[in-house]
């Protein structure tokens, strides 16, 4: 059962896990769920995708119970009306705070504008000998897509040197076969946290929360507590 975060008769809101695709695609042909599919089953009700997140990504997904809500929720969404947090675990001590413009091109070939608004929330060393330092470094980021292009913020950490930690193809290899090998962690660190955004019928501001994953909190207590 996926876990839903809020439900009104015009929105749903889920928890997505690690590894699920939002709808089904020809790209993922190997997967055999879908959290869409899933969600309409679940509901018993067909359900319509307002954005999406990473497969590899964890948390916060939003659903339209009908075509007009879904089309002023991707109207808010196209014009820059939601809020976004995400949670990262990143290689290296990452600064305090900053913003990153840096354009992208997507799978079309088109340069796309991309900004990134971060925060550095925790510092942590391991004794783990990498890349010839006696320790490794992780920062723990919250991570604020002004934009939202395909791959925003993994493309993004990984052009400021902090890339997110299970990424690929755009992270560290050698970082992530030491998660393997040390942790047995091969999901990647990327978590939606927070959406924020206003009701499609009355106009009131929606906040909604996803609590971390297991994978996730795991990895966060091995390196910080």
């Amino acid at each position: 059962m996926l876990e839903i975060l809020y439900k009104d008769e015009y929105l749903v809101a889920i928890n997505k896990p690690h590894g699920l695709i939002v709808h089904p695609s020809k790209i993922a042909i190997d997967a055999a769920e879908s959290a869409m599919v899933l969600l309409r089953d679940q509901l018993d009700q067909y359900v319509y995708p307002v954005h999406r997140i990473d497969r590899k990504t964890s948390g916060v997904l939003l659903f339209a119970l009908d075509k007009e809500a879904q089309k002023v929720l991707n109207k808010q969404f196209k014009e820059g009306g939601v809020k976004k947090k995400y949670l990262a675990i990143v290689r290296g001590y990452l600064e305090k705070s900053g913003e990153i413009n840096y354009s992208l091109v997507n799978d079309r070939g088109k340069n796309q504008d991309a900004q990134t608004r971060f925060e550095c929330l925790e510092k942590t060393s391991i004794d783990v000998p990498l890349n010839g330092h006696p320790t490794s470094r992780y920062s723990l980021a919250a991570l604020y897509p002004i934009t939202g292009r395909q791959h925003q913020l993994r493309k993004h950490m990984a052009h400021i040197f902090h890339p997110i930690i299970g990424d690929r193809p755009h992270g560290c290899n050698k970082q992530n076969r030491m998660f393997k090998e040390h942790f047995g962690m091969t999901k990647m660190m990327l978590h939606a946290q927070e959406l924020q955004f206003l009701h499609p019928l009355n106009g009131k501001s929606i906040r909604i929360e996803a609590r971390i994953s297991e994978d996730f909190e795991r990895i966060w207590k091995l390196l910080w507590i």
